[in-house]
C-alpha cells in the first residue's frame, strides 16, 4: 500500500485576516469565548462568531446546538470567501454526529483554509484529510481554558498561523525517547479514543503507512487506553507507521502506569517513539501541522518540518 503523501497546505494568515469561530462539538461558555476573541484581536485578526456557537442542544446538553446547526456553521464558514481560517471554540463531544452532514464536495471546491482544533476535533482532522485532502492544525481552541491561561500555547499557535517559517522545528522540554531512532513521515493523529472510534466508518483511512502518528488523550483509565491501542493494533492500523509522537495524558492514571502501557503496546512496532512531546490537553500545548511531512528525532525530542505548516 502506498505510504501517506503530504496534504494540501492552506495559506498563512496576514494581519487583518478574518477568522471564523465555530463549535462543532460541546457547548461553549460565553465568558471564555469572549476572552479568546480578545486574544485573537490582539494578534490583529478579525474574529467572527458563527451563529450557533453559544447554542445548547434542547435534549442533549453536552452538545453545542443541533447536529444540523453545528454542521451549517462550519459549512458556511468554510465556503465564505471572506473567511481565511476556521477555529474551533472547544472540543467535548459531537463532531462525529455532524461530520457526515457536511457537503464535502463544496468544501473541496472552496479550497484549503487554516483549521484549528484538537480532542474531539480529531474526527474532523481525519475527515478533512480523507475527504478533502487538506492539511489541518492540531492546536489549542479559542475558548479552551489551557489556551486562555497559557502564553506558550498562545504564542506557538500565533506563530504557526502568522509566521510559520519561524516554527519549523517543534520540541518540548520534557520530550524523551521511549524508543530511540529517527524517522520521516507525514504527521497525523490526535485523540487516541477518537481514532479508535473512527475504525469501521465509511471514510476512515485504509492505512497509516508512512505516517508519524501523534497520540494523546484525557480522562481515560488505563484499561481504556489499552483497549483503544489494542484495537488499533488488531485492526492493522499501525502496520507500516514510520514513528509515534506521544503527547499529554491529562487526568489519566499516574504517568508511570500510562508509560508502561505505551511501552507495552507500542514498543514492539520497531519504530522510534518519543514521549511527553507537549501537545494535547496539557499546559502550553504545541500546535502540530497534520498532513505535513517531518523528521522525528526521538533522542533529541524534535520534529523538523520539511516546509512551513502554512504556505
Amino acid at each position: 500500500m502506498t505510504p501517506l503523501a503530504p496534504l494540501i497546505r492552506p495559506a498563512r494568515l496576514a494581519p487583518g485576516a478574518r477568522v471564523a469561530v465555530v463549535a462543532p462539538s460541546g457547548p461553549v461558555p460565553e465568558e471564555r469565548l469572549s476572552t479568546g476573541l480578545d486574544i485573537l484581536r490582539g494578534w490583529d485578526l478579525d474574529p467572527v462568531v458563527a451563529p450557533h456557537v453559544l447554542d445548547r442542544h434542547p435534549g442533549f446538553p453536552y452538545l453545542a446546538g443541533t447536529d444540523a446547526d453545528r454542521a451549517a456553521d462550519l459549512q458556511a464558514a468554510w465556503c465564505d470567501p471572506d473567511v481565511d481560517a476556521v477555529l474551533c471554540a472547544r472540543g467535548g463531544y459531537g463532531a462525529q454526529r455532524m461530520v457526515d452532514l457536511l457537503d464535502w464536495g463544496a468544501i473541496r471546491a472552496a479550497g484549503p483554509k487554516a483549521f484549528v482544533g484538537f480532542s474531539d476535533i480529531t474526527a474532523l482532522h481525519e475527515a478533512f484529510a480523507v475527504r478533502a485532502g487538506f492539511a489541518t492544525l492540531h492546536g489549542p481552541m479559542t475558548a479552551a481554558v489551557d489556551f486562555l491561561k497559557n502564553a506558550r500555547a498562545q504564542e506557538h499557535l500565533r506563530a504557526t498561523l502568522l509566521a510559520p517559517e519561524t516554527v519549523r522545528t517543534l520540541t518540548a522540554g520534557r520530550a524523551t525517547a521511549l524508543v530511540p531512532g529517527r524517522a520521516r513521515g507525514v504527521l497525523l493523529g490526535g485523540c487516541l479514543s477518537l481514532l479508535a472510534a473512527e475504525l469501521g466508518t465509511p471514510h476512515a483511512r485504509p492505512s497509516l503507512r508512512g505516517g508519524l502518528l501523534c497520540l494523546e488523550d484525557v480522562g481515560e483509565e488505563t484499561y481504556r487506553l489499552d483497549r483503544c491501542l489494542t484495537q488499533l493494533l488488531r485492526a492493522g492500523r499501525l502496520d507500516g507507521i514510520a514513528g509515534v509522537v506521544l503527547g499529554s495524558w491529562e487526568r489519566c492514571a499516574p504517568y508511570g502506569e500510562v508509560r508502561a502501557l505505551l511501552a507495552d503496546r507500542l514498543g514492539g512496532l520497531g519504530v522510534p517513539v518519543v514521549e511527553e512531546f507537549g501537545f494535547g490537553h496539557g499546559e502550553g500545548a504545541l500546535t502540530i501541522p497534520f498532513g505535513a511531512r517531518a523528521e522525528l528525532d526521538a533522542e533529541r525530542g524534535t520534529l523538523t518540518l520539511d516546509e512551513p505548516a502554512l504556505v
